[in-house]
């Protein structure tokens, strides 16, 4: 492992790799969790690409490295299999059949169009890998697809960079490109083949599929000089930088796809109008995060865990976003070891 990096974990060559599992079995299990590396790297994670995106438009000019720009053929290549499967007809409203024959295509070959991404010296590190990327895109028995399941695809970017395919300087990349092209393709997804949500909370919730894209894009918009959180519900101001904003993007998509008033059929957001600036909007939804999504046993029963990200306790004291994690938030700036 590499003390050069307070940010990722370069694994050794010895470093054995395992299929993950599900482990918080029973809602009294959930404390385990909250003290886990894996939580602690995690959220670690979150604050760390939300310091690095900060102010920063999705076309913003950005270093890509190789596994960045493979990342994001292989979501293309994901993409191209939905247009070759498209759905079925049939009489039930939601959850087309066919979104079944896409996830199997996914299992059988997604594993190969990962190890494309990987340097050939990582291709052992596929089986862990795979797993959080293949959980990522929804359940094939109920065709649905809510936040646990971006949760296992961040996982998967996490672990990109724990094992050093992905780089330091990767960091605003993973978000404005692959991220960015992986919600693109889960909203194809949830369009084409009905997908439910999953474990949604109907109007009272931040949105029926996602969570973090409204915590990196709001990042994206501080210290905008012209948009204010006041803007967002302004179907102009949506429809001039839904490409350039995650956060508009989010917003653009669920007033494409609901009927009715913003107000009425997503108030959570609607709310965040009302908050006085961005920075301030992304504090409460990081916060939202963590009591939302990170704390609800129904999610965090199907959290993967391996050798990288672990349910072994995280060292005493440590917080994640802290100088003790491996992926810290750079405030203070980050200094070399």
């Amino acid at each position: 492992m590499s003390s050069e990096n307070p940010e990722s974990q370069i694994v050794g060559d010895d470093h054995e790799f395992v299929v993950p599992t599900k482990c918080i079995k029973t809602s009294g299990k959930m404390a385990d969790w909250e003290k886990s590396e894996a939580y602690c790297e995690y959220l670690g994670f979150i604050l760390a690409l939300n310091e690095a995106v900060k102010g920063k438009a999705l076309n913003a000019e950005c270093p890509q490295g190789e596994a960045v720009k493979k990342t994001v053929i292989m979501l293309d290549t994901f993409d191209q299999w939905l247009t070759e499967i498209p759905p079925t007809e049939q009489p039930q409203r939601f959850g087309n059949k066919s979104f079944r024959e896409w996830f199997k295509r996914l299992q059988g070959l997604g594993e190969e169009e990962l190890k494309k991404v990987l340097p050939e010296n990582l291709y052992r590190a596929s089986q862990e890998l795979f797993q959080y990327l293949l959980e990522g895109f929804g359940n094939p028995t109920r065709i649905d697809y809510g936040t646990g399941h971006e949760m296992a695809f961040i996982m998967f970017l996490c672990c990109m960079f724990k094992i050093g395919a992905y780089k330091l300087d990767d960091k605003v990349a993973v978000v404005n490109k692959v991220f960015n092209r992986y919600l693109e393709l889960v909203r194809r997804l949830q369009l084409v083949y009905r997908m439910e949500p999953a474990g949604s909370h109907g109007v009272w919730s931040l949105d029926d599929y996602q969570f973090v894209p409204f915590i990196w894009g709001s990042s994206q918009l501080v210290g905008h000089p012209r948009i204010e959180p006041r803007h967002f519900v302004d179907p102009g101001i949506m429809e001039s930088f839904k490409n350039h904003f995650m956060f508009l993007g989010s917003i653009e998509f669920i007033s494409k796809v609901k009927v009715g008033p913003f107000a009425e059929h997503s108030n959570q957001l609607w709310n965040i109008s009302a908050v006085s600036s961005w920075s301030k909007v992304n504090a409460g939804l990081i916060k939202m995060y963590k009591a939302e999504v990170l704390a609800k046993f129904p999610v965090i029963q199907h959290v993967l865990f391996g050798s990288l990200l672990t349910t072994k306790p995280a060292p005493l004291g440590s917080k994640p976003g802290s100088r003790g994690t491996r992926f810290p938030a750079p405030k203070p700036p980050l200094v070399t070891p």
